[in-house]
């Protein structure tokens, strides 16, 4: 089986279970675990934030964002196709008493109208608290946002949060540092068990003070953790030997995507292929399709009525393309 449904299929590699194995620990909770301590700090510092919180998952992450930075009753801009919205449960609604306000989302990921979405001033209105981005865009077939676009929604005055689940993805396929892309945003969350390949882990980053209060709503979640090293020890091995090697992922993509748009029927949904994302337009319901290419041994994930979405990951080798795209045109025939 090639498994192409998400990059958080990737496997630990031997050497980073060795690194697990072998890792000092502490209790993360009163901030003695050596190895999440050396870990935030690594990753506050390559992002260029003053501090940063290890939480199990991405969407802890983004949610202690919002609950850290927003009151009750406020209300947060995000795109109608962002992650936070459509595939996190509702968790700022549901536990921190925020209003989603969703604006369209560009197909390479800008949101738009986003000046005529922020509330003045007025008793009758909710206050908008935070702006919402994604780097990359998920839904937007794994494009980049810009630096230049990150500095104009900052110019917007209000705190930005940054979904930066695939931001260490965003930055190579850019060229750039990843500071760079998270410069304009007030707190960003980065995730380990995506392309990196880390079992477990997010990271959230910010303002010490923003921070502090992000951990105060982990430990209300139930996200404290304790011997958390053996975690943070599978993170630091994927920022040390992972990283660079995102560009083969983007590679096999660009190859995926170019083999793909040469079989009938198949049309390519996004612009272009920045990193690890494919999403194609197969014209005709989407879940037969997945189950026919399952049958031929491509797991593959609907992501609309006629759309179907590929990542490459750590997982795939550039033997599993080409094989891939032959099974593909089997199951389409």
């Amino acid at each position: 089986m090639i498994d192409l449904r998400s990059d958080t299929l990737t496997q630990p590699t031997p050497a980073m279970r060795e690194a697990m194995a072998h890792a000092q620990v502490g209790d993360d909770v009163y901030g003695e675990d050596p190895s999440v301590n050396t870990l935030e700090a690594r990753v506050a510092a390559l992002l260029g934030k003053p501090a940063g919180l290890f939480v199990p998952t991405g969407v802890m992450g983004n949610l202690l964002a919002v609950l850290a930075h927003c009151r009750r009753g406020d209300e947060v801009i995000m795109g109608d196709r962002s992650h936070m919205f459509l595939n996190e449960g509702g968790a700022p609604s549901v536990l921190g008493g925020t209003a989603a306000r969703t604006v369209p989302t560009a197909p390479t990921g800008e949101l738009l109208d986003l000046a005529g979405a922020i509330r003045g001033e007025n008793i009758h209105f909710p206050r908008t608290g935070l702006i919402c981005l994604e780097n990359t865009h998920n839904y937007a077939g794994g494009l980049v946002l810009d630096a230049a676009y990150m500095a104009e929604v900052a110019a917007l005055g209000l705190p930005v949060h940054l979904d930066g689940a695939r931001l260490f993805n965003a930055a190579i396929a850019a060229g750039v540092p990843v500071s760079t892309l998270a410069k304009d945003a007030t707190s960003v969350m980065v995730c380990f068990s995506k392309g990196l390949g880390a079992p477990v882990g997010s990271m959230v980053v910010g303002p010490a003070p923003f921070i502090l209060e992000a951990r105060h709503w982990r430990k209300k979640l139930g996200g404290g953790m304790r011997q958390a090293g053996v975690l943070a020890a599978a993170a630091l091995h994927a920022l040390d030997h992972h990283v660079d090697r995102l560009a083969e992922d983007h590679a096999h993509a660009r190859q995926l995507a170019v083999g793909l748009a040469a079989i009938p029927g198949v049309r390519l949904a996004q612009p272009r292929v920045d990193t690890n994302i494919v999403i194609v337009d197969v014209a005709r319901p989407a879940a037969p399709v997945v189950e026919a290419l399952a049958l031929e041994g491509v797991q593959v994930v609907g992501v609309g009525p006629t759309l179907i979405r590929f990542v490459t990951h750590l997982g795939i080798g550039a033997q599993d393309v080409p094989e891939a795209l032959g099974r593909v045109a089997r199951a389409l025939r």
